[in-house]
């Protein structure tokens, strides 16, 4: 098993660092280039007749806004729900050699029980010196649960009632041209846990003694390591991504338990037509580990599909079908543009995931496969709304997002 890993940690830099590093802006990006694309923003001003004067643009800082408020269902059953999905974007530094900090703000709410206040910012201080990644989330987060691996069935679940908030921030310094690291702190405290069906005992039904009645609480520092090539986060052209966390929560910072974990993400983005770097015509790979050490780790806290960092895995996967100890997870994306104005594309994707917990890791793998349009929001970010649908076994799902799934 330790060796399995090892293996596959080896190849990661191997598969994302196998392309030469790019610049932030590529060379051939001009105002003429953006000015000959069409989003929806450019409809609008159309159809009102705005004719808005010229804006004066500033070199080294300009702000983009996405707003989309739209209804639809959130990761993890319980109906649909309000979203408003609004994503703001800002040069901290030069354009050519700064990536644009971005803080995105998606509250939703079910009229019901449910509702999320979910915070997440990345920024980019002049000339990428440091980077500043943060999460903030107060959540009423009902969510059906399956247990450890992939023992049960789909309809073989319970649902979990609790109260989540989480709070991370971390702070890289650039140690070279596009690698960074340093340290930062997370903290995750879950309250009123509990099954939402009274004959049954959660902690009875994933035969999981931690963290499954009453609440948690893990409070840690994380170590961090990050390569980043992209020339932009919100919609990556070429470039590549690897991102390292090793996590410590000791009992002095108030976890429950010691505990321990990893988390490994690659990520790959091939142009398939490198001389128009505004024309959608790209491959993308994403691949992560996620592994968490000690025998004491709540039930919450455990790996789980869906529960990324940005929650984005597992398109057409019902968010928690499968939690364990080790995840290991793979996607694929062809991503193109319909018409030449860059205002339609289309996006066609695959992923697997398997789980260590009632079978051993790389034994069950779980696939889900889909498609999905693109309709560009704003040109300035190369934001689009994304419109996916994604089936797996006795699972399928509509997802709608600002920005790509990574």
């Amino acid at each position: 098993m330790i060796k399995k890993l090892l293996i596959i940690i080896c190849l990661f830099p191997a598969i994302a660092f196998g392309q030469a590093a790019s610049t932030i802006v590529a060379d051939t990006v001009s105002k003429q280039d953006t000015a000959r694309q069409t989003d929806l923003i450019d409809i609008a001003r159309s159809l009102i007749s705005i004719n808005p004067k010229k804006p004066k643009i500033k070199k080294s800082q300009k702000v983009y806004f996405s707003v989309l408020p739209f209804g639809g269902t959130v990761p993890g059953g319980n109906g649909r729900a309000l979203v408003t999905s609004t994503t703001a974007s800002i040069y901290f530094g030069p354009l050519k050699t700064t990536t644009a900090s971005t803080a995105t703000f998606a509250p939703y709410w079910n009229f019901k029980s449910r509702y999320g206040l979910p915070l997440r910012t990345s920024v980019w201080l002049p000339n990428n010196e440091w980077t500043i990644q943060g999460d903030i989330r107060f959540l009423r987060y009902p969510q059906l649960t399956w247990g450890l691996g992939t023992a049960r069935t789909n309809s073989d679940n319970v649902l979990v009632n609790y109260n989540y908030i989480r709070f991370y921030q971390s702070a890289l310094k650039r140690i070279r041209p596009y690698f960074f690291a340093g340290i930062g702190y997370n903290l995750d405290f879950h309250s009123g846990i509990k099954s939402d069906d009274v004959n049954k005992d959660l902690k009875q039904f994933t035969n999981y003694a931690y963290g499954t009645a009453g609440s948690s609480l893990s409070s840690g520092i994380s170590f961090n390591a990050l390569y980043d090539t992209r020339n932009n986060t919100i919609n990556p052209l070429p470039g590549a991504y690897a991102n390292i966390i090793y996590r410590v929560n000791p009992d002095f910072l108030g976890s429950n338990d010691h505990w321990t974990s990893l988390y490994i993400d690659v990520r790959k983005y091939v142009p398939m037509n490198p001389g128009k770097p505004l024309q959608q015509n790209t491959l993308a790979f994403w691949s992560y580990l996620w592994t968490a050490f000690n025998d004491k780790v709540p039930y919450l806290d455990l790996p789980s599909v869906g529960w990324d960092p940005n929650n984005r895995s597992g398109r057409g996967i019902d968010q928690n079908r499968y939690r364990g100890r080790t995840l290991f997870y793979l996607e694929s994306e062809y991503r193109r543009d319909i018409t030449d104005n860059g205002l339609l594309g289309f996006v066609v994707f695959t992923n697997v995931n398997t789980v260590s917990g009632s079978g051993t890791l790389f034994k069950s793998w779980h696939p889900a496969v889909g498609s999905g349009l693109r309709v560009k929001f704003n040109k300035g970010t190369s934001t689009n709304i994304g419109i996916d649908y994604g089936v797996s076994k006795g699972y399928n799902s509509i997802l709608l997002n600002i920005g790509e799934a990574f």
